[in-house]
C-alpha cells in the first residue's frame, strides 16, 4: 500500500536534482512553489542556448503547466548542423521533463522553418489545464550564421 507512495516521492526527488538548473526562485515564504530556470544545449544545434523558467510545487502531485522559453545563438550553426535535423513540419522533440505522476510532461521541440531560415522551439505542456494547453516559443533566425542560406529568386524574376 506505502509503496506506490514512496516511489513517486522518490521520483520527486530525484527529478529535483537537476544539474542543468541556473536559477531557483521563492514565490514566498507561505508557499512551496519556486520558479526554476534551466539552460538547455540543443543536441544537435550546439550553437543554440535556451533558457527555460517553470514551476515547481514541491510536495505536490503535479506541477503547474506555465513555462517560458527564450533561445539564443551561443556559439557556431553550421550548414551540416542544419542538415541533421528534423525538417518535418512538427519538427523534434529535444527535451521532456516530467510535471506529474498523471503523464503530465513539458516538452521542447524544434521547428525549422526554411523560408525564414529560423529554428523555432516550442515549450509545451501535454495536459489541458483550465481549458488551455500552456505554451511558449522562442525563434533563432540563422542570420549572420554559416547556416544561412542566401534566398534565390525565381527563374522568371532574373
Amino acid at each position: 500500500m506505502y509503496k506506490p507512495v514512496l516511489v513517486a516521492l522518490g521520483f520527486m526527488l530525484l527529478t529535483g536534482c537537476d544539474n542543468q538548473e541556473v536559477g531557483d526562485v521563492s514565490l514566498g515564504m507561505f508557499t512551496t512553489k519556486d520558479i526554476k530556470i534551466e539552460v538547455l544545449a540543443d543536441p544537435l544545434v550546439p550553437g543554440v542556448t535556451c533558457h527555460m523558467s517553470n514551476i515547481v510545487a514541491n510536495l505536490d502531485l503535479a506541477d503547474p503547466s506555465d513555462m517560458s522559453i527564450s533561445c539564443r545563438q551561443t556559439g557556431e550553426i553550421t550548414p551540416n548542423m542544419i542538415a541533421d535535423i528534423n525538417k518535418s513540419k512538427s519538427g523534434e522533440v529535444v527535451f521532456k521533463k516530467s510535471k506529474s505522476i498523471f503523464l503530465k510532461s513539458l516538452k521542447i521541440r524544434r521547428i525549422y522553418d526554411e523560408s525564414s531560415q529560423s529554428l523555432l522551439y516550442l515549450a509545451y505542456s501535454t495536459k489541458e489545464t483550465s481549458g488551455s494547453y500552456k505554451h511558449a516559443m522562442s525563434t533563432v533566425p540563422l542570420w549572420n550564421t554559416l547556416a544561412y542560406q542566401e534566398p534565390t529568386l525565381p527563374k522568371n524574376k532574373q
